[in-house]
């Protein structure tokens, strides 16, 4: 048994836009070393979740921990020092057209200049054999890749400072079936390697039971199951089932846009 805290603890998190609740109350652990998948229609709070974790939204009210440290009250420069830890794959790569594959890869590292430019060349390459590529890809630009080469890229961008917790944005949106497994297998793989701890959100029920350890549950911004990732499509409760099952009848309901 043991005392330590969570990797990653979220407790009571609200964030509204005018009228409109987007997260209400949402609470949740992530253990060290786990993966964490959260599941849920479009304008559950998916996102929003995300963007306040990594800092680029602030929450109403609630507490975010990182290793026992709740990083909302912590000192502006703890904050990024924390954050610093995290590695984030975007949902359609986000890579810099502008710049070649080599400096995509290490552009932290090389924005926070923990690496000289030549040795940086280098590095690219051995991380870019990381998630199956060659190092000569290190020299292609964004444009001259297909989209399962980006997201291999936006990848190994994520994990080039070899980060405590890793973030994963829709990660094989717009990909064939094959693909997508060929992605969420070197995300386990990276994840294992470097004993990360994972969050990931997606539509992609068959990713979310290889990717994830356990999984979570958003609709209208409240969490309505957490289970083990491996019950996804029979876990009893009766939002998860309507979703993962894409079935039309049942408690949940489409919003009208106004």
């Amino acid at each position: 048994m043991t005392d330590a805290p969570p990797k990653i603890r979220i407790r009571d998190l609200c964030k509204s836009f005018g009228s409109k609740q987007v997260l209400d109350g949402v609470t949740f652990d992530v253990a060290q070393g786990t993966s964490c998948v959260i599941i849920g229609g479009s304008g559950s709070g998916k996102s929003v979740l995300l963007r306040c974790i990594l800092g680029l939204m602030t929450p109403d009210s609630g507490s975010i921990e990182i290793d026992g440290e709740n990083i909302l009250t912590a000192p502006a420069s703890r904050r990024d020092r924390l954050r610093g830890e995290i590695g984030m794959l975007f949902q359609n790569a986000a890579l810099f057209d502008s710049l070649p594959v080599w400096e995509n890869v290490t552009f932290g590292l090389l924005a926070r200049k923990r690496l000289s430019r030549r040795d940086a060349r280098t590095q690219a390459g051995e991380i870019l054999a990381q998630v199956g590529l060659d190092p000569s890809v290190g020299d292609l630009y964004p444009a001259e890749l297909s989209g399962g080469m980006q997201k291999r890229v936006g990848l190994a961008r994520a994990i080039a400072a070899r980060p405590d917790m890793l973030f994963f944005d829709e990660p094989t949106t717009g990909l064939d079936p094959i693909m997508g497994a060929v992605i969420d297998g070197l995300i386990v793989n990276c994840v294992k390697t470097l004993g990360s701890t994972a969050i990931a959100i997606t539509h992609d029920m068959a990713s979310a039971q290889r990717i994830g350890d356990q999984a979570a549950m958003l609709y209208q911004g409240r969490l309505v199951w957490q289970g083990s990732a491996n019950t996804l499509m029979d876990s009893g409760n009766p939002y998860v089932d309507q979703f993962t099952h894409g079935r039309r009848e049942g408690p949940i309901t489409m919003e009208l846009r106004r």
